[in-house]
């Protein structure tokens, strides 16, 4: 019997895959616990048009993100910091302070995990840091840490 699975499943495959499995396991295992459904015609033309519809949206998401590392690259940020003695900068910026200020500055909002610093910022000055804002798509937004 052909089955398509709804589903990862460690033996069988993945979610989307068209397996074949013993008339026996698909009856008694597969189908009642909800893992997959008989590969009908109907189905199967289902299955085709929601790859085609996740391919849509994933593409129109890798264009929306190039499209604002097309923005990003193009602006900065500024982000103040105490200064301690000697002019030198008391802690550091992180990732949480630089999200805010590029929210408060540019309006521009996304989640502070998806910046990416290599060192901490502890000293005045200017900075490209790496957004990662689709697995494909990274984007440097220009960070200038100033004295408060």
């Amino acid at each position: 019997m052909k089955i398509i699975l709804l589903q990862d499943e460690k033996k069988l495959g993945k979610k989307g895959d068209i397996i074949e499995a013993s008339d026996g396991y698909a009856r008694n295992y597969i189908l009642p616990k909800k893992i997959g459904v008989e590969a009908t015609s109907a189905n199967i033309n289902d299955l085709k048009l929601k790859k085609a519809n996740d391919a849509k949206v994933a593409q129109e998401q890798l264009d929306a993100a190039k499209k604002l590392a097309e923005e990003l690259d193009a602006k900065s940020v500024t982000v103040k910091i105490k200064a301690g003695t000697g002019g030198r900068a008391f802690g550091s910026v992180s990732t949480k302070e630089i999200a805010a200020a590029a929210k408060d500055q540019l309006g521009i909002e996304f989640d502070k995990k998806k910046i990416v610093l290599p060192d901490a910022l502890k000293n005045f000055g200017s900075y490209d840091v790496p957004i990662k804002l689709h697995p494909q798509v990274t984007a440097k937004l220009n960070v200038k840490v100033v004295e408060e």
